[in-house]
């Protein structure tokens, strides 16, 4: 079982001094595309109000470009520390012990703008990119990124993909079909018998779903195996069998 995550636009600043290394990043192969946008980033930073611009920034996030320019040499934190905001503080990892966070290792991407998938322990420096913003000299992030990625997945060969994932991740790397996938939507009872999706709580419901898996480390290798895991669980999943997507009633 792997599992996709998306990033956070809020980070914990600071870090250790350890100095990122994209040659230790999880996925070898996106290299390439790492160090393009890397460069192209940290030339953009010499251009306080072009960065501003490109990355769209308001007058009160100028300082962030600042942050980009240290992107070789700045601390870095694990990538499951690094990312804050409502699914990474449900996730709650710094709080976890040495085997879930083990766990999170082994079975958790996190799909970074500049970066694309990186392993969850994997060290990252603090930076400011979004998923939709085309840097100069670059192609679109999805040409950049979508076809090596897809290709990346499909070399790493899990038994099979959970994707919880934004819209706009999926598109910067969609899981090839050789591999089995299925995404996860976070829902709730609506009047009717009928289910309303949510934003916030869908979130949260992520992160908490996935520090349990890291707490109970189950080993599931199908769709059927984590929906039989999370059926011993509590959790209320259900979707068509053989359907691509399930959905989270919380």
């Amino acid at each position: 079982m792997l599992i996709l995550l998306p990033p956070s636009e809020t980070k914990q600043t600071g870090g250790r001094r350890r100095a990122l290394d994209l040659d230790s990043l999880a996925l070898p192969s996106l290299g390439p595309q790492r160090a393009e946008v890397l460069a192209a980033l940290i030339a953009l930073s010499n251009d306080a109000d072009e960065a501003a611009r490109v990355l769209k920034l308001g007058p009160r996030q100028r300082d962030e470009v600042a942050v980009n320019a240290l992107l070789r040499t700045g601390p870095t934190l694990p990538a499951v520390d690094r990312y804050t905001g409502v699914l990474f503080d449900a996730l709650d990892a710094p709080s976890l012990d040495a085997p879930a966070r083990r766990w999170l290792k082994t079975h958790v991407l996190i799909h970074s703008a500049p970066f694309g998938p990186v392993g969850a322990l994997d060290p990252l420096p603090n930076y400011r990119l979004g998923a939709g913003v085309r840097l100069p000299g670059l192609a679109s992030p999805a040409r950049h990124w979508a076809d090596a990625v897809a290709a990346a997945l499909a070399t790493a060969a899990p038994p099979f993909i959970l994707d919880l994932r934004s819209h706009a991740y999926v598109a910067l790397g969609p899981v090839p079909g050789s591999v089995p996938a299925v995404s996860l939507r976070v829902v709730t009872d609506a009047p009717g018998g009928a289910v309303r999706a949510l934003n916030h709580f869908n979130k949260q419901a992520k992160g908490e779903l996935v520090r349990l898996l890291a707490v109970e480390r189950p080993r599931i290798r199908s769709v059927a195996g984590f929906r039989q895991w999370a059926d011993d669980a509590g959790l209320r999943v259900v979707g068509e069998s053989g359907s691509a997507a399930l959905d989270l009633i919380v």
